[in-house]
């Protein structure tokens, strides 16, 4: 067998992967997504270790050996990233990258800009609309 198919098969596999994290909006077909392009390296990893083997007289399978620790990082990662995209639907109610990005650019309790203080224009015991930057953060996201 040539290299060139598993090779054209890696690339289109990785490819596909790389669309998926830039394209898709759920946590979970991002996590997939990554997990297509592992698997991809992992197909080009033994398919050159064959090939390499072939050409050389003493086998060392290093890219096997890479393959396994690449499986062992992926088993990892989908273990970690699954239960952080669970715990963020729980509280959060979305796993919507979009409408977590947001979350990630809120104000903090701390934060005098937080219209949810009552010493803020804004805030819950002032008539005054909300003004600032959570407004247009709304308004934008509208």
């Amino acid at each position: 067998m040539h290299l060139a198919y598993p090779a054209v098969l890696s690339a289109l596999l990785f490819c596909t992967g790389v669309y998926g994290v830039l394209a898709r909006r759920n946590a979970i077909l991002v996590l997939m997504s990554v997990e297509l392009m592992l698997n991809a390296v992992n197909l080009n990893l033994v398919a050159f270790d064959v090939w390499l083997s072939r050409a050389a007289e003493e086998t060392l399978h290093s890219g096997q050996a890479l393959t396994l620790f690449t499986i062992a990082i992926a088993a990892a990662e989908i273990g970690i990233g699954l239960a952080i995209v669970l715990a963020v639907h729980r509280n959060r109610g979305t796993s919507d990258i979009d409408k977590l990005r947001d979350t990630a650019e809120g104000h903090g309790p701390d934060d005098p800009d937080d219209p949810g203080d009552p010493a803020v224009p804004g805030g819950p015991d002032t008539d005054t609309p909300a003004t600032g930057t959570a407004a247009e953060k709304a308004e934008a996201t509208a």
